[in-house]
């Protein structure tokens, strides 16, 4: 447990469900990335926590930022960044948000498709672009494949259509998914994108860049790698593929950055079973996949949860539940989570490794509960 947020809890008692944030631990973990990749330009993947606390700590650090949207772009600017450090990932924009980011100084996009190429051409003159690529999303608990990103070919195809168009054909980037514990999904997308870039050189376009996107995980119920062990695979693989020509390289850590910075405290509402027969006692908190639970989905992100207080050391298995009048909104039936035999409604729990992706999931009053509240410290 967090001493500092422990304490947090103990002095404020702020009501729940709430997310407190440690900011110390963002600033150790910028330091540990920076220092696993130092020739790699970190950019804060803003969706995953955009707390004005974070984005001016990390602006401060040094840190540039992905956005996803023009407001993001926004909060970035009053965090104290200026433009020049900020990138708009989103592949998907509407054009009149292109336009307003150019305006805003921003000179950096993403595109994997012709027709959004065509509308940064038109609303960004002479901006950099770089072309985003398909990956399998293999060994991540959150993946992001088929949604972003192209084929090798149409990539080709579409940077040098870039060459002749009103850009700067840039570069190229991937995702190997969100929460990725298996150190050789980068070395796989490097590969395919050394190739990419040869073959392009070939045909008159010197790109520049290279974005290896996020997917550096933070701890929930079982070990991951540190980001020592990233840098190094990173590292090594670039090396390997493009000898001793490496290109400007950037990462977009967000869960890595933020997640094991904040824990939720949540009550327990209700304890019940379905019949005198169930095997499991059902387990509703106030909290819920519409109140920042979002990636309890399909039971893909397992959160670390820690009782308060003193109970039976005796456990069974139970289904734990969020709060609202929504079917959908059951967090864990088939993972395996033992709570204690004498849990009931009042009792507190902690949810630990939620600083990222719960705040920015947390619906606007759905069945009128408010939306997660939020403490940096």
């Amino acid at each position: 447990m967090n001493e500092k947020i422990a304490r947090f809890f103990e002095e404020r008692r702020p009501q729940t469900p709430c997310l407190v944030v440690d900011l110390d631990v963002v600033e150790q973990n910028y330091h540990a990335l920076a220092d696993a990749l130092p020739d790699a330009r970190i950019y804060y993947a803003v969706k995953a926590n955009p707390a004005p606390e974070i984005l001016s700590l990390l602006s401060r650090l040094g840190s540039a930022f992905d956005t996803a949207s023009v407001p993001e772009i926004q909060m970035v600017l009053d965090a104290g960044c200026t433009a020049d450090r900020i990138s708009y990932g989103n592949t998907i924009k509407k054009e009149s948000d292109i336009r307003r980011a150019f305006e805003l100084g921003v000179r950096l996009f993403a595109f994997d498709s012709v027709e959004e190429l065509e509308k940064i051409s038109r609303a960004a003159p002479g901006a950099r672009v770089f072309c985003r690529i398909l990956t399998s999303g293999e060994g991540a608990e959150w993946p992001l494949s088929r949604k972003f990103g192209c084929d090798l070919k149409m990539a080709r195809e579409l940077l040098l259509k870039a060459k002749a168009m009103n850009v700067e054909p840039w570069g190229v980037s991937f995702h190997v998914g969100s929460q990725q514990k298996d150190l050789m999904q980068w070395d796989l997308a490097i590969h395919q994108v050394a190739m990419l870039f040869r073959e392009l050189e070939v045909l008159g376009v010197d790109l520049g860049m290279i974005n290896l996107g996020g997917g550096f995980p933070t701890r929930y119920r079982s070990d991951v790698p540190e980001s020592a062990a990233y840098g190094q695979a990173i590292f090594d693989s670039l090396r390997r593929h493009f000898g001793n020509h490496i290109p400007e390289t950037i990462v977009e850590p967000g869960r890595g950055m933020v997640g094991n910075a904040g824990i939720i405290e949540s009550e327990v509402v209700l304890v019940s079973r379905k019949s005198a027969a169930d095997a499991k006692r059902w387990v509703y908190l106030d909290i819920g996949k519409f109140s920042g639970l979002a990636e309890t989905m399909d039971e893909a992100i397992q959160y670390p949860i820690e009782v308060l207080g003193e109970t039976e050391t005796e456990t069974e298995a139970v289904v734990l539940a969020g709060p609202t009048c929504d079917s959908a909104d059951v967090l864990y039936e088939k993972a395996e989570y033992k709570l204690p035999l004498d849990l009931k409604a009042g009792d507190r729990v902690r949810i630990h490794a939620t600083g990222a992706y719960t705040t920015t999931y947390s619906a606007v009053c759905f069945n009128g509960f408010a939306p997660l509240q939020q403490y940096c410290i």
